[in-house]
């Protein structure tokens, strides 16, 4: 799956939890705390694909 697609996916996934959580659902706050962490982690994938490709266009 492509970062961005899966990044749209999370973040789509964080607002049902959170919205879940704000109606009460005290277990949608945990789940909605999950996809924040899996968010910051395939961001910082996005960050290092980006990178690595300023990178290779430097070099070629």
């Amino acid at each position: 799956m492509n970062l961005i697609d899966r990044l749209d996916e999370e973040t789509l996934s964080f607002k049902r939890e959170y919205e879940k959580f704000e109606k009460g659902n005290k277990s949608a706050g945990t789940r909605a705390r999950k996809f924040l962490q899996d968010i910051k982690k395939t961001a910082q994938d996005l960050r290092v694909a980006i990178q690595d490709s300023k990178k290779e266009e430097e070099g070629a």
